[in-house]
């Protein structure tokens, strides 16, 4: 059987395939070597993997994931051969390759991931030739989820949303300033906390405006501060993968226009792409 794992910073997404082909999908918690403990990651994969999963009938395992680079690689292979001691091959790759793989197959071209955090690079349809780095939560990861929640929390705190999205806000919520800050610098996975406060901008009760004008900026700085920076960046469509891509398209789309960058596929998963790649 062969595994495959999709992974981001706040989920993972999994397809199992058994030798006539056929294809069960499940999902667990995301894991991110950046920001979780390797026996974290260990105990939450074999905790949270289906019951009729048996570890011992997996031969071959793909493994996707965001922070998965250099030696962080290596970590999370022998996490996966601890988890699976009797499958032949595990191999483990930055989501980025996944990203490039799922939406462009072999095809040469521009792929993106926008969800909890970002990544962008050019595609020959085998290798990834050109990265940016997006330099993480901390320094860039701009257009994220993470990066997104932020700029809500940063508006929140610092009292410049409008009183009818700050009602709306501490309704949903119930954080005060004390909350919010100790849980950024204390607490592990900030980035996914910020991330979480993405959805926020779809409740129909937040004011229009003021989602539409924080999106635009966020991908405006995404745009600005990674795709245009690769040459001749306007040739290439935009393919992107991730929940923030998809969810909230028509903002995205209208920076695209501005950039004169076509759109190209945007999906909000690409595990049964990946599928049908490894297949």
């Amino acid at each position: 059987m062969i595994l495959i794992a999709d992974s981001g910073s706040t989920k993972t997404d999994w397809c199992l395939i058994d030798p006539e082909g056929e294809e069960r999908y499940f999902m667990t918690e995301g894991y991110n070597p950046f920001f979780s403990e390797p026996a974290s990651i260990l105990n939450s994969i074999r905790n949270n993997l289906p019951a009729y999963l048996q570890h011992t009938d997996i031969k071959a395992l793909h493994f996707y994931g965001a922070g998965c680079q250099d030696e962080q690689t290596a970590v999370i292979e022998s996490i996966l051969r601890e988890a699976f001691p009797q499958c032949e091959t595990i191999e483990a790759e930055m989501d980025l390759l996944a990203a490039a793989r799922g939406l462009l197959n072999h095809n040469a071209g521009f792929a993106a991931i926008l969800g909890t955090g970002t990544n962008t690079c050019i595609y020959d349809g085998k290798n990834i030739t050109h990265n940016i780095d997006s330099l993480g939560f901390i320094l860039g990861d701009e257009g994220s989820g993470a990066a997104i929640g932020k700029k809500i929390l940063v508006d929140y705190l610092r009292d410049k949303m409008p009183q009818s999205v700050k009602r709306v806000f501490e309704a949903q919520y119930g954080l005060n300033a004390a909350a919010i800050i100790n849980r950024i610098y204390t607490s592990p996975q900030a980035n996914r906390f910020c991330a979480g406060f993405t959805r926020f901008l779809k409740s129909d009760e937040v004011d229009a405006a003021y989602s539409n004008n924080l999106l635009r900026t966020a991908f405006t700085e995404f745009f600005s501060q990674l795709v245009s920076c690769y040459p001749d960046y306007r040739q290439y469509q935009f393919n992107c993968i991730g929940s923030v891509a998809y969810h909230f398209q028509t903002q995205l789309r209208e920076v695209l226009d501005d950039f004169k960058m076509k759109p190209g596929c945007i999906l909000s998963s690409l595990i049964r792409e990946l599928a049908n790649y490894h297949k």
